[in-house]
């Protein structure tokens, strides 16, 4: 008879035992992954849920901007060429690889070797009307509405389409065009509204979402996280220093809030693009702008903007080197305005403006944009670097001279001319590099106007016409009155590159 010892026996014991581990553990291992791949999967839906839940509320207040602009549409006067019909994507450049241009002919070779050297007319047709959408969202119970400026401007007639379906006419309160706000105003009472929040809180990383135009399929909202702050450079406004996020909001969105988890609204959605290192990226202006440009257009009807009286630029690791600095970073004064707020601190050239009232000064764009958002008077605390040693000054900011409003030569002359002027400031002069000259500046051509076929453009500086120099718009008015009467007018003008003159045949 076999027998075993008590070693044996437990030997016995730890292999049925580790048999029957290894067989029941594929069977155990995979519930905890499950587990774990469940609870993840429950946390999204989660997020998913509060995104909704923030939407869900804010839609109420959240409108559809109709507006009514004026347009001109333009014909094609063919010159007088016997062989190639222009093709109507060709407007007198030399190249045109757009949709649609002379490339996309069947003659593209011909076209392209023998097309007439002198650009087609645009023959203005009589004036229609072109209808165009953005967003809105409502700030107050009597009916204050915050949007994007692009989203009115030029506005014949305005409505505003609520969640209730109820579509209300709009009055235009006021616009600013260098931060790209507009308020309006509906008459009605007792309206749901949003609570304005803090976007200096808002953080990189932060979640936040756009509410998007109320009235499509499924009453859209987009989620998405802040990948940026204090975005310039975009050509969208003047004072620029947008949020950036993933959020995606497309065409009839801008105007709309973005909110952050709180529910309040943190930016107004402004722009997209398709140019992000990851793909499309989103672009807000912050809510505190849209605070200071909303309470005084309600309070005053206009904004007064605080004026530091300093030429600015970036100081670049270069520049750094060059004034003994260890670090880029700041603003380096440049020029310094004669009797302005920063002369009588005692600034000077070359003063490196490093913090603002505490908070660093990153870039020239920022220090720019946070001088704009303070009121004449406003006592601030500037702390700059001379001579590599940190200075701290006490100043009171003056006024900054108000943008006036566009102007022309007269009644009659503006059609035949198709530009607008204003005064050339000592900020349009630090913005478009015109630093000494004097003139006035192009604020907007009209298309298909002599002006434009002649390159003029938006932010042109005329310096003479008809050889007479201009240094305000008033000198600018007298001497295009003078030559419209010669049916012609000769301007000397300057852009970033060059001085030319251009001849205008007034018709």
């Amino acid at each position: 008879m076999r027998t075993y010892n008590c070693t044996q026996k437990q030997a016995i014991w730890q292999f049925f035992l580790l048999s029957a581990l290894l067989f029941v553990l594929p069977f155990i291992s995979p519930l905890p992954a499950f587990g774990q791949a469940d609870s993840r999967i429950e946390a999204l839906r989660e997020i998913g849920k509060v995104f909704a839940q923030i939407a869900e509320k804010a839609r109420p207040a959240v409108v559809q901007v109709l507006v009514e602009k004026s347009a001109t549409s333009y014909d094609l006067e063919i010159p007088n060429w016997p062989f190639v019909q222009p093709h109507p994507g060709y407007f007198g450049g030399p190249f045109d690889f757009g949709q649609g241009g002379p490339f996309q002919r069947d003659d593209d070779s011909y076209y392209y070797f023998f097309r007439p050297q002198e650009p087609p007319l645009r023959l203005p047709q009589p004036k229609s009307y072109q209808c165009c959408e953005g967003s809105g969202f409502i700030v107050s119970k009597d009916g204050h509405i915050l949007t994007t400026g692009h989203v009115v401007e030029g506005a014949k007639t305005i409505k505003v389409k609520l969640a209730d379906k109820r579509e209300l006419e709009a009055k235009i309160i006021g616009t600013d065009s260098e931060t790209d706000i507009a308020v309006l105003r509906i008459d009605a009472d007792d309206l749901p509204f949003l609570e304005l929040g803090d976007s200096d809180a808002l953080a990189v990383g932060d979640w936040v979402v756009a509410v998007n135009s109320p009235f499509g399929p499924g009453h859209p909202f987009s989620g998405g996280m802040v990948t940026a702050k204090g975005r310039s450079g975009l050509g969208l406004a003047t004072y620029e220093d947008f949020i950036q996020t993933d959020v995606a909001i497309t065409v009839g969105d801008g105007g709309g809030p973005l909110l952050n988890l709180n529910g309040k609204v943190a930016g107004i959605n402004v722009a997209v693009t398709d140019k992000g290192p990851g793909g499309r990226v989103s672009f807000a202006i912050p809510i505190n702008t849209a605070k200071f440009v909303y309470e005084q257009l309600i309070e005053h009807g206009m904004i007064e903007r605080g004026f530091l009286g300093v030429s600015i630029q970036d100081v670049s690791p270069d520049m750094a080197e060059a004034l003994g600095l260890k670090d880029a970073g700041g603003a380096v004064v440049s020029q310094v305005v004669e009797d302005s707020a920063a002369e009588k601190a005692g600034i000077k050239r070359h003063d490196v403006i490093v913090e603002l009232n505490g908070r660093p000064v990153t870039s020239a764009n920022e220090l720019r944009t946070r001088i704009a958002l303070l009121k004449p008077g406003t006592q601030i605390e500037v702390i700059l670097l001379r001579d590599g040693k940190r200075v701290t000054f006490a100043v009171t900011l003056g006024r900054r001279s108000p943008l006036r409003q566009p102007v022309a030569a007269g009644p009659h002359v503006l059609e035949r001319l198709g530009f607008t002027v204003e005064d050339l400031t000592p900020e349009l002069a630090e913005h478009l590099g015109y630093k000494g000259d004097r003139g006035v500046v192009v604020t907007k051509v009209e298309t298909g106007s002599e002006a434009e076929r002649q390159g003029i453009t938006a932010g042109t500086l005329i310096l003479q016409v008809n050889r007479r120099p201009v240094k305000d718009t008033g000198d600018f008015n007298r001497a295009v009155e003078q030559g419209g009467k010669k049916g012609v007018v000769l301007l000397l003008v300057k852009d970033k590159h060059y001085t030319r003159l251009v001849l205008l045949q007034l018709k």
